[in-house]
């Protein structure tokens, strides 16, 4: 039966996109919207009151939230920047071992092969480690990415990622890096310090770092 009056909002959309859905549980496109309260007679707006919080309105389900939901990268976005974050990775410690080693190209090959980029060969990575001329070989690598432009890039891909990983997938990317430095025999000090700089990067403590590599140390490849 319709209700005589009542106050209901009265929505505007403002931008169309695509989102996280927290009540789909999977990408979704929205509508993001601002309104103002009615006093509804006959559901019919009659006078306007106040005007209400902006929100997201998902298209699929309906369901609305707040424009906070907006800050939660899509899964397709995640997917790119753990994509990013394996390459980086492969790089830095790549290049703070030196590009000499065979098995280590190789293994920072397979990492990059494994991220997504399914193209990307061995010239590649090396023309790639070439154009992002912050490290020399066997140079020692910035933690802080001063004058590095392979540092940086490091910061830039695992940074912004960090926050949505459980601590298991942040070490399994650690762990990543210390297979390549690994590849030829024991940590060398210079890639020591650039998987401590990926540690960093992914908000692992020092003790996770170094019962992370140590565990790597310890399991045959």
């Amino acid at each position: 039966m319709t209700r005589l009056w009542g106050v209901r909002p009265r929505w505007r959309t403002d931008v169309l996109g695509e989102f996280f859905c927290p009540g789909c549980g999977g990408d979704r496109n929205y509508r993001r919207q601002h309104g103002r309260r009615w006093l509804r007679l006959f559901e019919l707006p009659v006078l306007p009151l106040g005007g209400v919080q902006g929100s997201v309105q998902c298209t699929n389900c309906q369901g609305r939230y707040g424009v906070e939901c907006l800050e939660q990268p899509t899964s397709a976005r995640l997917t790119g920047m753990l994509r990013d974050a394996q390459y980086t990775i492969a790089l830095t410690v790549l290049a703070a071992g030196g590009t000499g080693s065979a098995a280590a190209r190789a293994q920072a090959c397979e990492l990059v092969r494994v991220a997504g980029f399914e193209d990307c060969g061995e010239a590649q990575v090396l023309a790639a480690l070439a154009a992002l001329s912050g490290f020399g070989e066997g140079e020692p690598f910035d933690v802080h990415g001063v004058g590095s432009g392979l540092a940086i890039e490091l910061h830039a891909a695992l940074e912004p990622l960090s926050p949505y990983l459980a601590q298991q997938g942040r070490e399994r990317l650690l762990l990543q890096g210390a297979r390549i430095a690994l590849a030829d025999g024991r940590y060398l000090p210079t890639e020591r310090v650039a998987l401590a700089a990926v540690g960093a990067c992914l908000r692992l403590g020092e003790d996770s770092v170094r019962r992370t590599l140590e565990a790597a140390s310890r399991t045959p490849h």
